[in-house]
């Protein structure tokens, strides 16, 4: 007598695993420390700003004032001493931040504003435009500047208008190429070619949809437009192209250096280190925060490109 086979049990559902509830992560420590730089650099810069501002009221002494002796030691009314014509040194280190700042921002901004009138012309308009604007883009690209900026910055007695000029004359290529990469990016965006289609004129697109755009990537290139601009205009000022009468950190620097190549005295210590420090600190801050604003907008460019 055969045996029934019980039944085969019909398999339930399956039970639904428990969801856990993650911790939410924290930030990378690469993010934490650039905005702890950013910080840093930003405070630098107020700092820089503020001496650049009230630089008239901290100062005791004009930067060409025979203020005391030669040579003096820091103490008493000459917080920094003194160089070898009698001039405070304090007086002058304040004095030349504004000069510093004033080319960094003329600078930075026509930098920035070249570079954005041929970058956008090149990227918008194909064919014969392009081509032109990026041959010259390439001509001056390879052009040596140092001569050129010892050239002019001579002609125009080492003003700061005329160094700022030549610099933004010099140096404007490679925000040209950054942001022309960035239109031929926008021409393809769907709101960019529906407008076209519309019939929408030039000035219309580039006013609505491409500058806007553009505004975030324009400050990443003045930041460091900026702080290249202090640098050159220290190193013309140490090769004697400047107006004598501004102060001037290079122009400190190459004094200092010069006398102690002369004389062997502990002068030059109070001499050459205050400018060489004050140049190192205000390019330090602005490179910390360009970084920071370079990386904190790193991620709405990506979104832009979407």
């Amino acid at each position: 007598m055969s045996v029934a086979a019980p039944p085969t049990p019909t398999p339930g559902p399956a039970p639904t695993p428990a969801t856990t509830r993650m911790p939410p992560e924290a930030g990378p420590p690469a993010d934490h420390a650039g905005r702890v730089a950013g910080a840093v650099g930003a405070l630098m810069l107020l700092a820089f700003v503020f001496v650049a501002a009230f630089g008239p009221h901290l100062a005791r002494f004009r930067s060409t004032e025979l203020a005391g002796p030669s040579l003096s030691k820091p103490r008493g009314r000459f917080l920094l001493g003194t160089n070898t014509l009698g001039q405070d040194i304090f007086s002058q280190l304040i004095l030349g931040t504004r000069a510093s700042l004033v080319i960094a921002l003329l600078a930075g901004a026509g930098t920035v504003v070249l570079g954005g009138i041929v970058g956008v012309a090149a990227g918008w308009f194909p064919g014969w435009p392009n081509a032109v604007l990026m041959r010259v883009t390439d001509v001056v690209l390879v052009v040596p500047k140092l001569p050129l900026l010892l050239l002019v910055g001579a002609l125009t007695g080492g003003s700061v208008i005329g160094l700022a000029l030549v610099i933004s004359l010099l140096f404007w290529p490679t925000a040209a190429r950054i942001l022309r990469s960035q239109v031929l990016t926008l021409r393809t965006r769907a709101h960019v070619r529906a407008a076209t289609g519309f019939g929408a004129g030039t000035w219309h697109q580039l006013r609505r949809h491409i500058l806007p755009d553009l505004a975030l990537l324009s400050v990443a290139e003045f930041i460091p437009a900026a702080g290249r601009a202090v640098a050159l205009q220290a190193g013309l000022a140490f090769l004697g192209v400047g107006d004598p009468t501004q102060p001037s950190w290079g122009a400190m620097i190459r004094d200092a250096i010069a006398f102690k190549a002369l004389f062997i005295t502990p002068a030059w210590k109070w001499w050459l280190v205050p400018p060489v420090l004050a140049l190192v600190g205000l390019v330090v801050g602005i490179t910390l925060l360009g970084t920071a604003t370079e990386r904190r907008l790193s991620p709405r460019l990506a979104r832009h490109h979407r």
